[in-house]
């Protein structure tokens, strides 16, 4: 069969996205009509299938994703010079709830999990250092070294310290997103043990914030404050974490049902592929694991905007349909009141590859969630509750957002991206590829590539492959960015610092 070389995404769409690089003077048949490419245009990017006027709403996906800036012909290159986004400020919503059912079977699938004291799973039995300031980041990282030169890491998964710049100078918003993100670390499952590193006259006071972290295992927890420390700091954390190492090593794994496992849903570098092929394989994967008892996290608040609604209809009650309104509002006031546009998102790398206003983003950026309802919404540093599917309140930022996914509870990420990033946060985060190329070129970098969706697989066909190889990953197998060793994590900020 032959392969085609572009994609109407839906019947009421008034593009084409080009699967392959056109050239003017070629002839695309859509809709009993041939049509001739007015311009060269790129693989990923939007070609016009009908003629509009200046102000007429340009259709992907069956929705707007802006406006045309002028009088258009069929055959033209739609792209960021002719389209003009139709977002402005906030807006008010009625709930107009959908009833969707999945319809997806149970298979009873487990993964190879750590289970924990307090009932929960992880996926990695790791070591982690949690420093309360960055003051401390250098012993933090000195004692990270040390102990993996001293253990060779045998018997649990690794050891890491997560250094951040803040603990201090921070006022209220800002002071309070920091202490939630470090105590979400420090609770976070895929630790086997966990020591607190602090300095002693930050504001992030280390007493108070070990009693932010609630009823914890105190034989897994510990905390050590430098400034109390009479002589070497380094030899009194050793000591410490040769303790909980320990303890850590006498982890082991075992079968643990599906149903426990919880992934982050991201996407960056985004290209004209990522709502066709990475993203929808995700909300594949997403409503699989809903169906089967499991929890899926959608973040990346202003990479909805233009596609909220979609969202809002799918929440099981009014209180959820209010909460994520006010999440969207929210986030359009804090880019109001830094005098920002709401709709000037997508980057020179997403433009480059045939993203061409926020709208074409986010509808391509909500594919990940797939169809399932919504039955949870998080503020930032909120942790988990509900099963299902829950949207969390981060900005779009890779690093911030990725690392706003895991602290919430995420076991791993799920990381879609056209253009590549070698990126991870503290949990694993899985690059699946947008596109064949890509996932050839950076091989080091990418988990999975979606991109044979273009090349003739079908969608039936590579999700049994993907659901394993996420169960693979779940189950111990390293993630690329963990055989890179690229991990950090990034707290969002949006206040003064002293």
């Amino acid at each position: 069969m032959e392969q085609a070389t572009f994609l109407k995404i839906n019947p009421a769409d008034s593009v084409v996205v080009c699967l392959q690089p056109k050239q003017q003077g070629d002839i695309i048949s859509i809709d009993g009509k041939d049509i001739t490419i007015l311009q060269d245009t790129p693989a990923g990017h939007k070609v016009l299938i009908k003629d509009v006027r200046t102000g007429e709403n340009i259709i992907k996906y069956g929705y707007p994703i802006g406006h045309a800036r002028q009088d258009m012909k069929a055959g033209e290159w739609v792209n960021e010079n002719n389209l003009q986004t139709n977002l402005k400020g906030t807006l008010e919503y009625s709930y107009e709830p959908v009833d969707e059912q999945l319809n997806i079977a149970k298979e009873n699938r487990t993964f190879k999990g750590y289970r924990r004291k307090n009932g929960d799973v992880g996926i990695r039995n790791e070591l982690w250092i949690v420093p309360t300031v960055g003051c401390v980041n250098g012993i933090a990282e000195r004692l990270a070294r040390q102990m993996r030169e001293e253990t060779g890491c045998e018997g649990i998964d690794n050891i890491y310290c997560w250094h951040h710049n803040y603990g201090c100078s921070q006022l209220s918003g800002d002071h309070e997103n920091t202490r939630k993100v470090l105590r979400d670390i420090v609770l976070h499952p895929n630790a086997g043990a966990v020591l607190v590193l602090g300095l002693g006259c930050e504001n992030n006071q280390p007493d108070d914030f070990m009693t932010m972290l609630g009823d914890y295992d105190h034989d897994r927890i510990r905390l050590l404050v430098t400034q109390k420390v009479d002589g070497d700091e380094v030899e009194a954390g050793m000591q410490v974490l040769r303790e909980l190492y320990a303890i850590a090593r006498q982890d082991q794994r075992e079968d643990v049902p599906v149903s426990a496992l919880r992934v982050g849903l991201k996407c960056g570098g985004s290209d004209g592929f990522s709502g066709i092929t990475a993203n929808p394989l995700v909300g594949e994967l997403s409503d699989w694991l809903v169906a089967q008892g499991g929890t899926s996290v959608l973040t990346e608040v202003p990479e909805m905007f233009g596609a909220e609604t979609i969202l809002m209809n799918r929440c099981t009650t009014p209180e959820l349909f209010q909460q994520t309104v006010d999440m969207i509002n929210n986030f359009k006031e804090y880019f109001l009141s830094h005098g920002e546009p709401v709709g000037e998102n997508p980057s020179p790398g997403n433009k480059a590859g045939g993203i061409s206003t926020l709208e074409d983003k986010a509808l391509g950026c909500t594919q990940k969630c797939g169809r399932a309802p919504v039955t949870g919404v998080l503020e930032y540093g909120d942790r988990l509750k509900a099963h299902g599917l829950n949207l969390l309140s981060a900005p779009g930022n890779d690093l911030v957002a990725a690392t706003a996914l895991a602290s919430c509870g995420c076991h791993l990420v799920l990381f879609t991206t056209g253009r590549g990033t070698p990126f991870g946060t503290f949990v694993p985060t899985m690059k699946i590829a947008t596109n064949p190329t890509l996932a050839a070129r950076k091989q080091q970098w990418v988990d999975f590539n979606a991109g044979q969706l273009i090349e003739g697989r079908s969608m039936q066909e590579l999700l049994p492959e993907f659901i394993d190889k996420v169960l693979s990953v779940a189950s111990g197998e390293h993630a690329r960015n963990e055989e890179n060793d690229y991990r950090e994590i990034a707290i969002f900020k949006n206040g003064v610092t002293l």
